[in-house]
């Protein structure tokens, strides 16, 4: 059964949001950085308990908290986004409609991995298949599937940024950047540095903080492209669900 919609409106400012966005990214890094400075500066064991627990739920670097939550949030408002652009080049059979699909479903499967740390369980795994005393900057071995899919979709993906408008393609590929540079690339610093030093120090603290701030930049600045395709070329449309 076809649902018809009304025409949608969709009286977006792009920069505003990117901006709302960016406003709340530097309040989590700077409260993050600033309560880890606390944390390794000084007597931790000493604080007040409220202190330790607001230094923990504003942690970068740390699992099930603000930041995180905010990552994924991100990352869920970018599928979000993908998918209304996907159903709109549908409707009229653009050829980019399945790069569009793909990628929705992409940014969904990101987004559950970002809320549960999916890839962490896969370290153990790709360690053991490595079998090896030292694992330098594959430490954090979930690197290696992950750089041969990304590999992948970027050799699929190869005619899409090639026929999109070259103002939205140098958007995409500053975000992926950005993304993919603290994704991967800070985490295989991290886990050079982990391997020798461990976790509990600042550096490596410190470390997590500049892989998290890429990620959420690149974020922000993917759904800043988004919205301003949508603010471009799809404020008034017909979508058949």
């Amino acid at each position: 059964m076809e649902v018809q919609s009304d025409r949608v409106q969709l009286p977006v400012k792009p920069g505003s949001i990117a901006l709302f966005l960016g406003a709340i990214a530097v309040f989590l890094i700077s409260a993050s950085t600033i309560g880890q400075s606390i944390a390794y500066l000084t007597d931790y064991s000493r604080l007040p308990l409220f202190v330790q627990q607001l230094i923990r739920i504003f942690e970068l670097g740390a699992e099930d908290n603000i930041p995180t939550h905010f990552s994924a949030l991100l990352i869920l408002l970018s599928a979000l986004l993908l998918t209304f652009i996907f159903f709109a080049e549908k409707k009229v059979d653009s050829w980019s409609k399945s790069y569009w699909l793909i990628l929705a479903l992409g940014f969904f499967f990101m987004a559950g991995d970002e809320a549960y740390q999916v890839h962490e369980k896969l370290i153990d795994p790709v360690q053991n298949m490595l079998s090896a005393e030292r694992f330098g900057i594959f430490y954090f071995a979930w690197v290696i599937p992950y750089f041969i899919l990304v590999l992948t979709l970027g050799i699929y993906f190869f005619r899409f940024l090639k026929n999109i408008s070259p103002q939205t393609r140098n958007y995409f590929l500053a975000a992926a950047t950005l993304y993919l540079g603290g994704a991967i690339g800070v985490e295989l610093i991290g886990g050079f540095y982990f391997e020798l030093h461990g976790p509990d120090n600042f550096t490596y603290n410190m470390i997590q903080t500049v892989e998290e701030s890429l990620e959420i930049t690149g974020l922000i600045i993917f759904v800043w492209a988004l919205l301003k395709m949508i603010e471009a070329d799809y404020q008034q449309i017909q979508l058949t669900l």
